[in-house]
């Protein structure tokens, strides 16, 4: 006959999920092993000390919170926070934890979902950046967009869209073929994010049109100055590596909240639409 008593406490350290057990004074009185393989130290260098040594400082409260919760008879089998590893690395866990009265400890079981994480936030990031230059895509800038357009109004302050085009780009590709293309734009993007602010945003929004907006507007003489210096570091020649292409120049729309628009879309095609003005007025005159 198997003793399966007996076999319990081998089936806990074969898992590999990490279980702790912890007394009402949050003290560790038991780990598995794998949690040496989770934060780096052995079973007997946690036992008697206190589960919150290990935890990331910033997720302290919510953590405690969770305790409460738990200790109160609410199971919680999906709360995730952070732990400091042995070597200083944060580890990212998922738990599953129930507080047991009779015994008088807390059981959770502890899983590593620092890849897990690490790879939701590669998406995230993937949602929101266009893939080639890094820089915001169209769907972050309209969020940001609306988000600064609702603190200008709830702070009655103003602030500049640009629309940036690139004259002639077109000729870069046929010339001189995409790829040599893709490094220019990525050398845009590069000299744009030099122009601006730290508050302020730059946008690729699609082929070799980019969109800057401008926070906090206290002079609207400011704005031309930004658009001057904008046309002039692009102009800027481009180095040796570029193997002799030249350097397009841009034209810029403008468009100003209040004065334009008060809602995303109608400064956007505001900017856009000063944009191609510009543009065929540059047309016009070569």
């Amino acid at each position: 006959m198997i003793d399966l008593e007996a076999l319990y406490p081998k089936l806990v350290h074969l898992m590999l999920d990490t279980v702790f057990v912890v007394d009402r004074d949050n003290q560790i009185v038991f780990v598995s092993d794998a949690c040496e393989t989770l934060l780096g130290y052995k079973s007997s260098e946690l036992i008697g000390t206190p589960i919150t040594n290990y935890m990331h400082a910033e997720d302290l409260a919510a953590t405690r919170a969770s305790i409460v919760r738990v200790m109160n008879g609410q199971p919680h089998l999906d709360f995730r926070n952070r732990y400091i590893h042995k070597d200083g690395k944060v580890v990212y866990i998922l738990w599953a934890a129930r507080w047991y009265e009779e015994e008088g400890v807390r059981i959770g079981v502890a899983r590593n979902v620092t890849a897990l994480h690490q790879a939701e936030d590669e998406l995230r990031y993937m949602a929101h950046h266009d893939p080639l230059t890094g820089l915001s895509n169209r769907a972050l800038f309209k969020t940001n967009l609306e988000s600064a357009l609702h603190s200008a109004h709830r702070n009655r302050t103003q602030l500049a869209l640009l629309f940036l085009d690139l004259n002639d780009f077109k000729l870069i590709n046929d010339l001189h073929g995409h790829a040599m293309g893709d490094r220019i734009l990525c050398e845009v993007a590069r000299r744009l994010e030099g122009c601006i602010r730290e508050t302020d945003t730059v946008a690729r929004m699609g082929g070799d049109e980019f969109t800057i907006l401008l926070t906090d507007i206290r002079d609207h003489n400011g704005i031309a100055t930004v658009v001057e210096v904008i046309a002039t570091v692009i102009a800027a020649p481009l180095g040796k590596e570029f193997e002799g292409v030249s350097m397009p120049s841009c034209s810029v729309g403008v468009a100003c909240y209040p004065a334009d628009g008060e809602d995303a879309d109608t400064l956007l095609s505001h900017a856009d639409s000063h944009m191609y003005q510009i543009k065929r007025g540059r047309l016009a005159v070569g």
